[in-house]
């Protein structure tokens, strides 16, 4: 079965990077608890109001458990009217790379 790799993209609306950021703090502590999610890493962009993540899941049915996740359902709540925008999520397919168990 092939590993599967996400990256998303969030615009947080203006003045609201941080309290986005926190809220996706408690969605990447919930991956802690899903043994199929193997690499799950927010990022910021150095100025500006984006937020990254770069994801890699064991197989489809690992990205469908968190997207189902509890942490997941929890954090809609926190993020309606902090987003300027809908979420850009890009679906990917690993090939190789360093220091990433493929």
């Amino acid at each position: 079965m092939a590993k599967v790799s996400v990256v998303a993209k969030l615009t947080a609306a203006p003045g609201k990077r941080d309290a986005v950021v926190d809220a996706l703090k408690d969605v990447v502590a919930g991956t802690e608890q899903e043994p199929g999610t193997l690499v799950y890493a927010l990022n910021v962009e150095k100025d500006g109001d984006v937020i990254w993540f770069f994801e890699l899941y064991a197989d489809e049915e690992a990205l469908a458990l968190h997207g189902k996740s509890e942490a997941m359902k929890a954090a809609g709540p926190k993020l309606a009217g902090n987003l300027a925008a809908a979420p850009e999520i890009i679906q990917l397919t690993p090939v190789v790379g360093k220091g990433l168990p493929l």
